[in-house]
């Protein structure tokens, strides 16, 4: 139990409440221990019927983990940031394996370590205010917490976009691509946990009633375009393809991707090919494991927290500064097995 994270049970509701709202329940070490340790006491409880993850405030759900632990890190011998990424992939497998009802409430900010959290829940509330990110190719890291898991199984290659460029989406994108299941406006979001508290075997029945209409998704009139400029073998195939394109919304999608860390490019593009073919949740983990206990410790996730996290210039210098100059073999070493000794492992 830490302040950070607010773990009860509230009639037949297991509910974990984050409650670091200074720094939008970015995910420390000790929050997913918390998290775990109440979902495992849960878990053959019979008088917990359903889990509730939701946060206080009103920024956000979860803005991801605590990137400044891990760049701090990653500078030394790297041994707090494979901690956190070991105790974060444990929850986000106990999460997806969960044999209970989950429902998270994405009433905001919700990206990276948010999105670990919220993905694997059965129902994913989202409101107005939500927006959904996997924004790490902007800090030289990867999309991580499953993200090569849920980003390739979505449509038209649109997981893949979401990687690369680091995209921000709203609620009705959210539900185009399968992020969230139902649309509630956030003013009615008090009272819906409620009637859900008082009554959890009625959740389906409650979401029905308490769902809003969250328009038209704005990204449905480039799914095409995403489908077919983002179909390539390669990421320098893709930014060919989007060169040739000669449209407005292909031009915008270059200059993004010309902020972004070649290295992690390729990284984020190798992990959902992976992903893709993983036979289970627990191997796609295993290959995040190993990708994140390397990048954590290369140049270009260090500068990429100074640029944008710490000293705030948006100039990263990246290492190598070009796609042509990150290797296969360099790519290769990122995704080698770790020795068994150091490889990651799902909760007995």
């Amino acid at each position: 139990m830490t302040d950070e994270v607010l773990s009860r049970v509230e009639g037949a509701v297991g509910r974990i409440t984050l409650n670091r709202p200074q720094a939008l329940h970015a995910l420390t070490t000790a929050m997913c221990r918390a998290m775990t340790g109440a979902l495992l006491a849960w878990r053959e409880d019979p008088a917990v019927e359903l889990v509730m993850l939701d946060h206080s405030g009103e920024r956000g759900f979860c803005a991801g983990g605590d990137i400044r632990m891990l760049a701090d890190s990653g500078a030394g011998d790297g041994a707090a940031a494979r901690e956190f990424f070991f105790v974060e992939y444990r929850l986000n497998h106990l999460l997806f394996e969960y044999p209970k009802p989950v429902i998270a409430f994405m009433d905001g900010i919700t990206m990276g370590g948010g999105v670990g959290l919220s993905m694997p829940a059965r129902y994913r509330v989202a409101t107005e205010r939500t927006t959904f990110a996997m924004p790490e190719t902007g800090i030289g890291l990867f999309p991580d917490v499953g993200g090569g898991w849920y980003l390739p199984r979505m449509p038209d290659h649109i997981g893949l976009w979401l990687a690369l460029t680091g995209a921000r989406i709203k609620a009705a994108d959210c539900e185009l691509v399968g992020v969230a299941t139902d649309y509630v406006e956030s003013a009615r979001i008090t009272d819906l946990k409620s009637a859900i508290l008082d009554d959890p075997a009625a959740v389906e029945t409650l979401l029905t009633q308490f769902e809003g209409d969250a328009g038209r998704p704005p990204l449905a009139q480039h799914q095409d375009e995403i489908a077919r400029l983002f179909a390539g073998e390669s990421v320098e195939a893709i930014v060919a393809a989007l060169e040739t394109a000669d449209s407005d919304w292909a031009r915008e999608q270059l200059k993004v991707l010309s902020t972004k860390s070649p290295q992690t490019l390729k990284v984020a593009f190798r992990q959902l090919r992976l992903g893709a073919q993983a036979r289970s949740f627990a191997e796609n983990m295993a290959m995040e494991y190993a990708i994140g206990a390397r990048v954590v410790q290369r140049p270009d996730f260090i500068e990429g927290v100074r640029a944008v996290i710490v000293e705030k210039d948006n100039a990263p210098r990246w290492d190598p500064p070009t796609l042509e100059g990150v290797t296969e073999a360099m790519i290769d070493s990122i995704f080698a097995p770790l020795p068994s000794a150091e490889a990651w492992s799902p909760l007995p």
